[in-house]
């Protein structure tokens, strides 16, 4: 059964890959679809018999790599934290396949699209299965490549094409820290396999694992987007809308946080990397918050709620709290896999509108997915009772319980950012669904709820997030839990688990619900009862000009009446500015362009046209080729017939042998050379050298001779 959830996917990968025409599109659908149900399944089983029964379970196929102190096999193993990761990976995955039956009904490529889809699960399963960081590594490169595939999936867009390339070579930086890692594991411990690692961890050296971790963790940051390697996710959206909740939700953006909870054994003796983390984690959750709120597209402001999240989960692994950062994983994959499925669902029903300010009044049209992307923006923003209110406000009263200063900066960072993710997801909801409607009037005419492929999964995934946190809290993050066992290792010199639950003040553990709650309804009220608060785009245009050497904003109704011209305010500049700023993403992609990408092409082509195709070539094997093609045809033109020529050639033949054979004797001054008395002047020397340039002159014209001959031949 175990090993069937590794080879399932596989199998519906390659035979809708390569039979795809054999089988068309009915069945690339039904045998995908059916092989990740029946992964699913097996998951469900493995669950209750490793997690709930406490019996891990280790399968060694065969020796992979043996060489003198490097020894590696396929192995796969399954204990807590793997079973907890197979089960929102394959159930999302599985409901994303049954989506994608209806969303991309429609798409020429079909059994490509389930094909890719299969495979970047079956690299998951690799990834979260391997018993060494060698596997882990392979699935790691497997899910790059599949999303790869899957962002370009519509090959012939080239923002397409440019997004995933942009997510393949940010993601290859952080492979590059995650190998060097690996080498320095090996180095280290001498060997890969976790069992090793993990047991002698406590008693290595304290800089080296420092370094190690900090290297694992440029690998985690590049693959779950944490800050400054993480602009690659909202360009993602380029691809399918599956696509986008396969990737954001349990799988591709969580490799990194699995990889850090399950070296927990190494960060715990690496406090200064576990600092690291908890501000990185935080930064990275306030600046995505930021940048979600006033984005437009509807697929991005969920992606950079996704950034957010995980910004949270790298809180709760740098305050050791690793089963707390395993839970809102689990937790966020649902409730995000349910908003990025009913985005797609408002989508496909509104002409493939994403703009969320030509959209509203959608509640009356699509009241079902209203009701998913309802509960599941309830859920990211935390509500008490919810799945997401028992991990994600755990992480915030963990960071106070720490009673440190790193610990009081992310609790505060932490609450302020719960109040911008429920505004902008308010925000979301109220222009998409409750506001004037603003969509062409064929969009609504021609709108409708999706089919039953769709429903299924939107109504199971707002069943998890309602009902999973609740039910699976007290295993994965109660009081006195041994779900984990020895998957997990905390350092007891960072338990406070107990401090949160008991010993924190009530208004600090009510905080982050108040302000989001508060941050909710100010979002509802701006936008639907005083909307011209903010911007009022539908009665008039803003025109900038210059009057008296002042900028000034006129403002023309929709009738053309002019309206007086004002003078622009310092309020208005600053609020402009604010708004371009956080629009424009903090304008990391310009200072990436400006400063990284273009020098990084300027040297490219230096580099391809001056060292590649100029110095190597020349020396290399083109200036080779040449030279002795050149050399092979004067050659052959020397054969002239001409008896002036052939007397050349003797002269010049003698002349060679000669200066080959007096040469040395010559340079050495032995055959020119004579003693003289000191303080005489040594003529003998200086003809000795007129002597040598002479027979040099000689010699280079003579070639210059022969090469005119037989060019002029």
């Amino acid at each position: 059964m175990y090993l069937s959830i590794l080879v399932l996917p596989l199998l519906g990968a390659m035979v809708s890959g390569l039979l795809g025409r054999k089988i068309g599109v009915s069945g690339s659908h039904f045998i995908t679809t059916t092989c990740l149900f029946i992964t699913s399944i097996f998951a469900i089983i493995a669950f209750y018999e490793v997690g709930i029964c406490a019996s891990p379970v280790t399968i060694k196929l065969s020796s992979w790599i043996d060489s003198e102190l490097l020894s590696v096999s396929w192995g796969f193993l399954f204990d807590s934290l793997t079973v907890s990761m197979l089960l929102p990976v394959l159930l999302v995955s599985t409901l994303v396949h049954l989506y994608s039956t209806n969303y991309m009904a429609e798409d020429p490529h079909n059994q490509r699209f389930f094909s890719y889809l299969s495979l970047f699960t079956f690299f998951m399963i690799v990834l979260v299965t391997g018993e060494n960081y060698l596997i882990l590594f392979l699935g790691w490169e497997g899910i790059g490549i599949s999303s790869y595939l899957l962002i370009n999936f519509w090959f012939t867009r080239v923002a397409a094409n440019k997004a995933a390339v942009l997510a393949l070579t940010q993601n290859r930086i952080g492979d590059m820290f995650f190998s060097i890692g690996l080498f320095g594991i090996f180095w280290l411990f001498g060997n890969l396999d976790f069992a090793t690692v993990f047991s002698i961890s406590p008693y290595m050296n304290e800089t080296s694992l420092t370094i190690i971790a900090l290297l694992l963790l440029g690998g985690a940051c590049a693959k779950s987007a944490q800050l400054l390697l993480g602009n690659w996710l909202p360009h993602s959206m380029e691809g399918p809308t599956p696509v986008s909740a396969l990737l954001h939700a349990a799988t591709l953006v969580t490799a990194g946080i699995y990889l850090m909870v399950r070296s927990s054994p190494l960060l715990e003796y690496a406090p200064t990397a576990l600092v690291v983390i908890i501000w990185l984690g935080a930064i990275t959750s306030f600046f995505a918050a930021t940048t979600g709120l006033l984005q437009n597209d509807m697929k991005r402001i969920i992606a950079f709620s996704t950034i957010s999240q995980l910004g949270y989960m790298f809180m709760a692994i740098g305050l050791s709290q690793y089963n707390v950062a395993l839970f809102h994983m689990v937790n966020h994959a649902f409730f995000k896999a349910l908003l990025f499925l009913g985005a797609g669902a408002v989508i496909h029903a509104m002409s493939d509108n994403q703009d969320i300010r030509r959209l509203g009044g959608l509640i009356k049209f699509l009241p079902f997915t209203y009701s998913a992307i309802l509960i599941g923006s309830l859920s990211l923003m935390a509500i008490p009772w919810l799945t997401g209110f028992y991990s994600k406000d755990l992480i915030i009263e963990l960071a106070y319980a720490q009673y440190q200063f790193s610990g009081q900066a992310a609790y505060w960072l932490g609450t302020l950012t719960a109040a911008l993710t429920a505004f902008y997801s308010f925000r979301l909801i109220s222009l998409v669904f409750l506001s004037y409607p603003n969509a062409p009037k064929l969009d609504y005419l021609h709108s409708h709820e999706a089919a039953v492929a769709v429903v299924i999964p939107l109504t199971i995934l707002s069943l998890f997030s309602i009902f999973f946190g609740f039910m699976f809290s007290d295993l994965f993050v109660g009081l006195g839990t041994d779900f984990f066992g020895n998957s997990l290792f905390i350092h007891p010199d960072h338990v406070s688990l107990v401090e949160a639950e008991f010993s924190l003040p009530l208004t600090f553990k009510l905080l982050p619900s108040v302000a989001s709650v508060f941050a909710a309804i100010l979002a509802l009220v701006l936008y639907n009862k005083y909307p011209n608060v903010l911007i009022d785009l539908t009665k008039y245009s803003t025109i900038f000009n210059k009057v008296d050497g002042n900028t000034v904003l006129s403002d023309y109704s929709s009738k053309g009446s002019s309206l007086p011209v004002i003078s622009l305010s310092n309020k208005g500049r600053l609020g402009r500015s604010v708004y371009t700023f956080l629009n424009g993403k903090y304008f990391i992609d310009v200072i990436y362009n400006s400063f990284i990408v273009a020098p990084g092409l300027k040297l490219g082509y230096i580099v391809t046209k001056v060292l590649d195709r100029g110095v190597i070539e020349l020396i290399g094997a083109y200036g080779l080729t040449s030279a002795l093609n050149n050399t092979a045809t004067k050659i052959g033109k020397m054969d002239t017939g001409i008896v002036t020529s052939y007397a050349l050639y003797i002269v010049l033949g003698l002349i060679s042998i000669i200066f080959i054979l007096f040469f040395p004797v010559l340079v050495s001054g032995g055959l020119a050379y004579m003693p003289v008395a000191e303080g005489v002047q040594d003529f003998n020397n200086q003809n000795s050298s007129i002597t040598e340039i002479r027979l040099i002159v000689i010699y280079i014209s003579s070639l210059i001779l022969l090469n005119t001959s037989s060019s002029n031949n």
